[in-house]
């Protein structure tokens, strides 16, 4: 790419947002610890009722005992940068506690991050400002 080009950049709509994040298993979850961003990787899942990962006592199910405001963001890009998408989400972080829809959560393949067996906490970001773009 020279120089001077621009990448054709579009604004993506939040269903086409979506549909991008249904299609993909990794994230990156952006919350504070102390007034300091932190920017942590987790597998996830697509609900209805929003984005769902598991997670073990600590930073991410801390922001979801307290209602955190937290962001979530997905992308896929060529290795050479002339094209790919990324997807924004903010909403708020919140424990999954319902017995029925934690029994819904545990009968669907979510592997953690950390795969040592003890994330057995499920955390949902709601999905309820959504915003991405695609370039190349």
């Amino acid at each position: 790419m020279e120089f001077d080009e621009q990448p054709r950049m579009r604004v993506l709509t939040p269903p086409e947002c979506l549909l991008l994040l249904a299609e993909s298993s990794v994230g990156r979850l952006g919350l504070s610890i102390g007034a300091l961003p932190v920017i942590l990787p987790v597998n996830f899942v697509l609900t209805e009722a929003g984005i769902v990962f598991r997670t073990v006592h600590g930073t991410k199910l801390d922001a979801a005992a307290r209602n955190a405001v937290v962001a979530f963001e997905v992308d896929r890009f060529e290795v050479d940068g002339s094209a790919g998408w990324s997807v924004l989400v903010r909403g708020i972080a919140s424990e999954i506690t319902d017995p029925s829809a934690l029994a819904n959560m545990r009968a669907r393949e979510l592997t953690p991050w950390a795969q040592d067996g003890r994330a057995d906490h499920y955390v949902r970001v709601g999905t309820d400002e959504i915003t991405g773009r695609r370039f190349g």
